[in-house]
């Protein structure tokens, strides 16, 4: 099952996210250093909990971003470092927290921790590495940088209820989706680009334009997750190709599907994904709406508007082989459809 959705003509190559993460290599090597020593306790079911998703093989993006918006200003002390080890661990608590909202069995091609270890250890490690992010905040003692991440911290838990609110609800509309995503995912991205400048004491708009670079990327790669969950497959995806759809989750393609479908369509969806019946057969027929609408290639045109509000972003900023890469970094997420 997959649907492949060509991207525009005239790319030569495929963008990759390796620049940055050669940039990035040695600050990442402490980072990781720093994750390994901030998820241990005492307690020893807390690092196998962490340490299952941690080491699972995700690119830690967000904490690439903070290294990068900080080192493209030249900053050289630590405080880099433990801002991007805040984000990891921000993004791994919501991981955590999502698998058990979602009753997710897979994440990143491996079981969860609520399947290992059950829902409650999965929730109270999640809370652990929030403290510990708070922590790490804290000492590096900057009030504009704590006050970033708490903030979205408080984002994402509004997204999460947000999601909650309107989850199977096939009236949700598209600005109402972008609300949840906005606050879900974006919302971290934003945060993680902005509190690199905020420590390399650099100017107001070179912040503001990491901000605004960090949140429209973070929209164009949730909008791309949506697209992939329906033309993906599972090896790339670490999860089942559907899955968003057997969760009953309202994604951009579903809407744009459902607003455009006839009658008879409109109640499939009803039933498919307020009532449950999301079987392997309606998943052929959703499958089916979802192409003859242009749920996909509509969505990717989405993705594709904000990456290039992204670029546009920060199109003030000098060139560097940071900014390069963060520019790459767009198209990379793009065309993971491709």
């Amino acid at each position: 099952m997959g649907v492949v959705i060509p991207l525009e003509d005239g790319k030569n190559k495929q963008a990759s996210v390796k620049p940055l993460v050669d940039l990035t290599r040695a600050d990442m090597e402490r980072v990781n250093q720093l994750i390994l020593s901030k998820a241990g306790s005492d307690v020893q079911m807390i690092p196998e909990v962490a340490n299952h998703l941690i080491s699972s093989g995700g690119k830690r993006l967000r904490p690439m971003l903070t290294l990068a918006s900080a080192s493209m200003f030249g900053f050289t002390g630590d405080a880099h470092i433990k801002l991007a080890t805040s984000v990891e661990f921000m993004h791994t608590a919501t991981l955590l927290h999502d698998d058990v909202v979602d009753e997710s069995d897979l994440r990143r091609g491996k079981s969860t921790a609520r399947m290992i270890w059950g829902n409650q250890a999965s929730v109270l490690v999640g809370d652990f590495l929030l403290g510990q992010a708070f922590r790490m905040m804290v000492d590096v003692g900057s009030l504009d940088a704590l006050d970033v991440l708490s903030t979205a911290a408080s984002v994402i838990a509004e997204g999460e209820v947000l999601q909650l609110s309107v989850a199977k609800n096939m009236e949700t509309t598209e600005d109402d989706y972008l609300s949840v995503i906005r606050a879900k995912t974006a919302a971290l991205f934003a945060a993680a680009a902005e509190v690199g400048p905020i420590v390399a004491k650099t100017d107001k708009a070179s912040r503001n334009a990491l901000k605004s670079y960090g949140m429209n990327l973070g929209l164009a790669f949730q909008l791309v997750d949506d697209v992939l969950d329906y033309g993906g497959k599972a090896a790339d995806l670490g999860k089942n190709t559907g899955d968003d759809f057997r969760e009953g989750k309202i994604t951009l393609p579903i809407i744009l599907s459902y607003r455009r479908g006839t009658q008879d369509e409109r109640t499939f969806w009803r039933d498919a994904i307020e009532g449950g019946n999301s079987t392997d057969q309606n998943l052929e027929k959703a499958l089916g709406l979802i192409t003859r609408y242009g749920g996909l290639t509509d969505t990717i045109a989405r993705a594709q508007h904000y990456g290039t509000i992204a670029r546009d972003a920060l199109a003030p900023l000098p060139h560097s082989p940071w900014k390069e890469a963060l520019l790459e970094v767009i198209d990379f997420c793009i065309d993971r459809v491709s």
